[in-house]
This record gives structure tokens, sequence and C-alpha cells, in this order.
């Protein structure tokens, strides 16, 4: 299994407004109530990284090396701040490469198979979110709740992907190549993956109210993948002689 880890370094700006048809309200300041149901609609730019079988796989070594932009779109429906069902989009891209090993020796696996891949990444997710902070505010009918709010959030989405590598200057497709024998005569236990799959995610967050309609956020979250075939690597490769035998030439 695969990882996606999308986090949040500049600020996520949040328009917050009032949803409409709420039967009761509770005092937010003199000018403005709020509706035990909001609607926040927001978007950022963060940091998108992958851990696959590629690169440097012991600690953080290497790691944001190959860290890409990503931009997330989402909407949060939120019942009295606690908590909040989310739609959210994301798009990005995922790159890892055995060339960034420190470790150069001959010996070393990765070093000498010097593998690469890139993949963009689209990615459509519904969760929940929950703040404690605001449970006892909740609880006890305090007018002022909590303007910093840690929070975790959880959830599952749809996601494609399309491994690519490099060579001679061009980028070509790595599924369709069926590199590791997927589908080919004697390779049956060996299925051909799909580029677009289900995943789930889990997360952490912090967020500040700035003004009655400005919400600042910072997060994390990792995506959980049902493939191993993220960077189009997982078992072995097979006879080159297959692919001249089995698949078209193109």
């Amino acid at each position: 299994m695969k990882r996606i880890l999308i986090y949040s370094i500049a600020f996520l700006l949040h328009l917050t407004l009032p949803l409409i048809g709420s039967a009761q309200y509770y005092f937010l300041n003199d000018r403005f109530y709020e509706g035990n149901w909001i609607v926040e609609a927001g978007t950022t730019l963060g940091g998108m990284n992958a851990l696959t079988d590629l690169g440097e796989n012991k600690g953080l070594g290497q790691f944001y090396k190959q860290t890409n932009l990503s931009g997330v779109f989402y909407f949060t429906g939120m019942y009295r701040s606690l908590i909040g069902i989310r739609l959210e989009g994301c798009l990005g891209s995922v790159e890892e490469a055995d060339s960034i090993q420190n470790n150069k020796s001959a010996a070393n696996l990765q070093n000498t198979r010097n593998l690469s891949f890139q993949s963009k990444i689209n990615d459509i997710q519904v969760g929940v979110e929950f703040h404690p902070l605001f449970l006892p505010s909740l609880l006890n009918n305090r007018e002022y709740p909590p303007m910093l709010s840690p929070y975790i959030l959880a959830g599952v989405g749809f996601f494609s992907f399309d491994p690519k590598a490099n060579y001679n200057g061009q980028w070509y497709s790595l599924q369709p190549l069926r590199t590791e024998g997927q589908g080919l005569p004697g390779y049956r236990d060996r299925k051909p993956y799909a580029l677009q799959q289900r995943n789930y995610h889990l997360g952490a967050g912090i967020r500040a109210e700035v003004t009655n309609l400005l919400v600042v956020r910072m997060e994390l979250d990792y995506r959980m993948l049902n493939t191993d075939y993220l960077d189009d690597v997982s078992q072995t490769y097979v006879d080159p002689a297959l692919f001249f035998q089995n698949l078209p030439a193109g």
C-alpha cells in the first residue's frame, strides 16, 4: 500500500456563510448571528508527496526533495463549529527517483536499478472533521467558543493517477506496458491495475477565526491507497521478450 501526504504550509482561507433555513441562532457578537449550521468554502496551495518503493526509504532524509505543489478546493458544512461534513477536490502530482539515494554504492539495489516516475493526481474526497474544543462550549452554552481549534478528519475518496517514466526525453505511460507482466501469459496472478481507485484519508489541523467571515487553517492529510502500483513498481520485472511477443509495437 502506498501513501500520499498532502500538507498545507500556506494559510487556508475560508469564507464562512450562514446556511439559509437554520431554525435556531446563537450569539456571536453584537452585529452578527451565526446559525447552527454554517458553510465554509475554501481553497489553498500546499505540498504533495508520496511514500513509494523508489527513492529514500529510511527516515525523512530526501523526502521533501520530491515535494510538488498541490491545490485544494472544498466546502464544509459545520454544525456549531463542532462537527463538519466536507466535500473536497485536490489537484497535484507526485514523483520519486532512485537517484536521490545517498548510498551510491554498486551494492545498493535502488542505486543500480535507477528507476523513476511521476504522476498527476486528481482526487475527490468526502470526509468528517471533529473539533473537540468546541464540545464544552456546546454543552455549556457558552457565548464565546475558542478562537483556535485543533481538529482531526477522516474520509473516503476516489482518485486517478497515471505513472510515467522519461526515456530519451519523452514521457511514456507505464501502465499499458505491463512492466511486471500484468495479464501476460505466465503471470496470470498479476492483474492489470486500474488508474482510478478508491482511497482513504486521515488528517489533522488547526483552525483560527480571524473575522466573522474569514477562517484560517493549516492542515496535514494522509491518503492511504489500495494499490501498490502508484509508481508502477511492486514485484519484479519480466523477461523483455514477453513484451515483443504479447504487446503491439508502438
